[in-house]
């Protein structure tokens, strides 16, 4: 499964189109706070007749609200240096960059236009070099029966407490102008929002493979999922976000194995040849690694502040 870590990347090139946009605007003659500072010109030029003492008391005040304002206007536009404080240096150039904010849903973010340029533009070609694997895409319901991931609680385990439950398909009146889940139409089994693809993709499978002749089936998923976040970070972690997982079945342990060893290639591959990343492929410890899973291959990126993220993970089960 593929995790947002092209947004780190992204999200610093773009501070150089951020600051020529910034720049233009700065030196527009029609730019509205040009023309305002044009204002205020002729408006101190026109008191000049009343007086030395209102003048300079005039021209006092102006100082201080050009201070107090631009201060503001270097608080909106100023990007953090990276070693002044990391964390805000990421949050300033997405920002700036214009590749994302905030939501009204907590824990979610609203991906602007340049933002979801740059995810279509990134997923072509992973999305070639995963179907040249062999793999065809597919799309499978954004909602699970719950009784699905009972019945695969070793592989759900890792994140079973951040998954959202749908358990009404109705709203109605409270009466008093506001809207409550209608009694009435209580779901007869909950439903769970894809927080992974596993347990309903598996269970499709039964459906589709009759022998071995079926096999290998590999199969892609270009989809969103969510994971309820209590802490959130845009692109990193946030409590929907969207990814591809790939899901394959085989004849033997070998093909599974050999199959998740070459598809963390192609992420380490692409990561390295399109955003011009360098990670370093390992496994994962047996206490990092997927729930249920025999084997976890990772490619991990060293972020500038020397934290190691994980970039792309792929599992044998």
């Amino acid at each position: 499964m593929l995790s947002p870590f092209r947004a780190l990347y992204l999200a610093s090139f773009l501070m150089l189109l951020f600051m020529r946009r910034h720049t233009s605007a700065l030196v527009n003659p029609l730019c509205p706070s040009s023309l305002a500072g044009y204002r205020s010109i002729r408006a101190l030029s026109a008191t000049k007749e009343q007086g030395k003492g209102k003048q300079q008391n005039q021209q006092n005040q102006q100082k201080k609200g050009a201070g107090k304002a631009g201060k503001k206007e270097d608080d909106e536009t100023r990007i953090v240096p990276r070693d002044e404080d990391y964390s805000a240096w990421y949050s300033s150039v997405i920002k700036h960059a214009s590749l994302a904010q905030s939501s009204p849903t907590r824990g979610s973010m609203i991906i602007k236009p340049w933002g979801m340029s740059l995810w279509d533009r990134l997923r072509a070609p992973l999305d070639a070099a995963i179907k040249s694997s062999g793999a065809q895409n597919a799309y499978f319901p954004l909602l699970i029966p719950q009784s699905f991931l009972s019945k695969e609680a070793e592989h759900v385990d890792g994140f079973a407490k951040e998954c959202a439950v749908v358990t009404h398909h109705r709203l109605a009146s409270d009466g008093e102008g506001g809207l409550v889940p209608d009694p009435s139409s209580k779901l007869a089994e909950p439903l769970v929002i894809r927080p992974t693809s596993e347990t309903i993709i598996w269970s499709t499978f039964k459906t589709w493979i009759t022998s071995h002749r079926d096999l290998p089936l590999k199969i892609n998923q270009w989809a969103n999922v969510v994971r309820w976040e209590m802490r959130t970070r845009p692109f990193l972690r946030t409590s929907e976000f969207l990814w591809q997982e790939g899901h394959t079945a085989h004849a033997t342990p070998s093909g599974a194995l050999s199959d998740a060893s070459q598809m963390i290639g192609v992420y380490s591959t692409f990561a390295r040849d399109v955003l011009a990343l360098p990670t370093v492929v390992g496994r994962k410890s047996d206490v990092e690694r997927f729930a249920g899973a025999e084997e976890t291959f990772t490619i991990e990126a060293l972020m500038q502040n020397g934290w190691a993220l994980q970039a792309g993970t792929s599992h044998y089960l």
